[in-house]
């Protein structure tokens, strides 16, 4: 290396030995990272060739932030080697640059795992009794939930915040923040409740004869519940709304009643009997009628 370096430094002067170096770093960090996304793309292709169905899922979503992490450290080495050389005093940020950009790509792989095991779960291609999606949707959700703010946590104790502290501050400001959104937290809460006592799930078909609320459910969020109404309008309700109002599920239905007309002509009525007893007949030998 030392070699090297004389020999640039020979050749092209003394101040090009940093730029050489530099490229050097970001090119060979270019190249890394592609030949780290080729083999991941040839794992993946020989994982989809297996039984196995969660290998496919981690490769796929370890591979962007595998080659983002090459591509970052090896930029930020090249940047810090400059900044060390120029006698700069920026190099102890470029060392938290780092930090955090391990953190980031780290909750980045596990928020897209999350997501997969989450369309996995759900998917009968997957397993073999798919779970009901609305308690995946929410276990999901509260999981990348959990793994950002922690990630955030992380982040502030890097840059010398103390955590204690801001948890502290969280609760003290929580006081201001549940009198100011009020309404969002009663949508909070109704989604919480919705998740717990189960009314509906996505899928079900709903209706409630308070207010002119009737479609298949979509969607159940945290603070909307999205509504497909039968013209195919979405339709956006507040969580808070199905704590005051009356809900009916037909889906849940385990029987529905007929109603059924037979018109008879007048000059049929010798004929109504026989009618009748048909008609009986092939309800008591039906397999679908209770």
């Amino acid at each position: 290396m030392k070699a090297f370096e004389s020999w640039v430094a020979g050749v092209l002067g003394s101040d090009a030995v940093l730029w050489v170096e530099i490229f050097l770093l970001v090119f060979a960090s270019l190249t890394l990272g592609y030949v780290v996304n080729r083999v991941i793309l040839a794992l993946e292709s020989r994982a989809r060739r297996t039984r196995t169905v969660w290998d496919d899922a981690l490769l796929e979503v370890c591979r962007k932030p595998a080659v983002w992490l090459v591509w970052i450290l090896g930029t930020n080495i090249a940047v810090g080697l400059a900044v060390r050389r120029i006698g700069s005093e920026w190099y102890e940020l470029i060392l938290q640059g780092n930090k955090v950009a391990v953190v980031f790509l780290i909750t980045l792989f596990l928020v897209n795992l999350v997501k997969r095991v989450e369309a996995n779960l759900v998917n009968p291609d997957y397993v073999s009794e798919p779970m009901d999606e609305t308690t995946v949707r929410a276990i999901g959700k509260l999981l990348r939930a959990t793994v950002i703010i922690t990630a955030g946590l992380i982040v502030l104790q890097l840059f010398g915040y103390s955590i204690s502290g801001v948890l502290a501050f969280g609760g003290i400001g929580g006081l201001a923040v549940g009198f100011a959104a009020k309404d969002l937290l009663a949508n909070f809460f109704g989604g919480l409740m919705i998740y717990l006592d189960r009314p509906f799930s996505v899928g079900d078909w709903v209706r409630s004869p308070d207010q002119e609320i009737e479609g298949t459910v979509e969607d159940i969020g945290w603070r909307l519940t999205r509504i497909r109404t039968f013209d195919k309008r979405p339709l956006y309700i507040p969580n808070a709304v199905f704590n005051t109002i009356a809900l009916e599920n037909p889906s849940r239905m385990l029987n529905r009643r007929i109603f059924e007309t037979v018109g008879v002509r007048y000059d049929d009525i010798d004929r109504v009997k026989a009618i009748v007893d048909d008609i009986r007949a092939m309800l008591r030998s039906h397999d679908e009628i209770d």
